[in-house]
């Protein structure tokens, strides 16, 4: 039999899997850091729970299958077993309930650069009764870009619009109508010429008049505050459309409040978010010097999470990051700092077995202070275990030998600098820690 993986499915090397674990973690301590409580949901729900929010596409590439009478189907996101567990576990949570997710989703599409058919989601969303503050959208935006900073991504923008606004001047056009089919193609504009974009307008019916005005509109550009003004300057008394100014106005407004730099936050009126279920403020993010990327964490806001399994009415906001994507596209662009293929911060050997109670006793202290650290039990060459040691590039190796153990001290040498020192228990763990 020949070993081999399935198309899609993502496997690294252990350096490589260091620098995964490292990205979900510094992304799961700042969505603590902003409040949101840790959430697990089956990787297996109900075939009929799954489809709930399904259509097209999405159900093509659902992992459905059956065990006895019961139909079974793999999650293919994080956003419709979070609808089913706020309908169901409603009575004991407490509103506004802000929760995060880290885990893999399962999607049988054909695998292609840049698409798994599983992978890691990275999902906050902050859900409240009947009605969420506006602030939360600010909110969104504070963590995307405290999480970027701190993974020390490339230079990175995030887009920001609200559906709303193309809603009303949709209205305003009186083509109100078309607006579902309208927003799915404004979603694809980047990614079609012009000439294209006009023509899908025109086979929706829509007068080539109105056609010119939507693509000015969609493409307003300037500062936020000059976009904002050329809004107003519109004077369209649509109720939509007004309530879509006013709340981009005030997430951008709380956005600077939050600390979020003025360069990191753009409005965009062509950013609209395909799905159906998006009714507010969305985002999109985009490295400045990679847009092949493509978007890298997006997300909105919704009206009503829980509607397929509830009549109460739950609004949210929130985003994603496909983790797994992200670090393929940063991996293959070479900017990702993968060093050793170990954790260890600390490697022990010893000149022979004789001293290995004394390697021992020292990995416990270490372990003791929180400092990784193993040791290599070979019987091999001194050579043999320092190419060991370079090998797994360790920062700090550490020596035992007939003089370490008769006079009670280690040997330390800086993998670094080549540095070697002699230390007591008390001072090497100074060094390392």
């Amino acid at each position: 039999m020949t070993a081999r993986t399935l198309q899609g499915f993502m496997e690294l090397l252990p350096e490589e899997q260091i620098v995964m674990e490292h990205m979900k973690s510094v992304i799961a301590h700042t969505y603590e850091l902003f409040g949101f409580a840790p959430l697990d949901t089956p990787v297996l729900e109900l075939a009929e729970v799954l489809l709930s929010k399904s259509g097209g596409d999405t159900e093509k590439q659902i992992y459905e299958f059956k065990k006895g009478d019961t139909s079974l189907a793999m999650r293919f996101d994080l956003t419709v077993p979070l609808a089913k567990y706020v309908a169901l576990y409603n009575n004991n949570l407490t509103f506004p309930f802000k929760r995060y997710q880290i885990g893999k989703v399962y999607r049988g599409e054909r695998p292609q650069k840049g698409r798994f058919r599983e992978f890691y989601q990275c999902d906050i969303d902050i859900i409240d009764r009947d009605e969420l503050n506006i602030v939360h959208d600010a909110e969104v935006l504070a963590v995307i870009y405290t999480v970027f900073n701190k993974l020390e991504l490339p230079a990175f923008k995030i887009y920001i619009n609200n559906r709303k606004l193309l809603s009303g001047f949709l209205d305003n056009l009186n083509v109100a109508d078309k607006t579902v089919d309208v927003l799915r193609l404004v979603d694809k504009i980047k990614k079609i010429p012009e000439e294209a974009f006009l023509g899908e307008l025109g086979d929706l019916g829509l007068p080539e008049s109105k056609n010119q005005k939507l693509l000015e509109f969609i493409k307003i550009n300037g500062s936020n505050n000059e976009i904002i003004a050329k809004l107003e300057d519109f004077k369209i008394e649509n109720e939509a459309f007004q309530t879509g100014l006013d709340e981009l106005k005030t997430v951008i407004a709380q956005a600077q409040a939050l600390g979020i730099p003025n360069n990191n936050v753009q409005i965009d009126l062509s950013i609209t978010r395909g799905l159906d279920y998006y009714t507010g403020t969305v985002y999109e993010t985009f490295f400045d010097e990679y847009p092949e990327f493509g978007s890298v964490c997006s997300g909105g806001r919704y009206d009503n999470l829980s509607s397929v399994f509830m009549d109460k009415k739950f609004p949210g906001v929130g985003i994603s990051i496909g983790l797994t994507r992200l670090y393929d596209q940063l991996h293959n662009k070479g900017l990702l700092k993968i060093k050793g293929p170990t954790p260890n911060k600390v490697l022990v050997i010893t000149q022979s077995s004789d001293y290995a109670n004394n390697a021992l006793e020292l990995l416990a202290a270490l372990r003791k202070e929180d400092i990784a650290a193993d040791m290599l039990l070979r019987e091999c060459k001194f050579k043999k275990k320092m190419e060991y040691a370079n090998k797994v590039q360790i920062p700090y190796l550490v020596i035992i030998g007939e003089d370490e153990a008769v006079n009670n001290y280690y040997t330390l040498k800086d993998m670094t600098s080549g540095e070697q020192f002699k230390f007591s228990l008390h001072e090497l763990i100074s060094k390392v820690k």
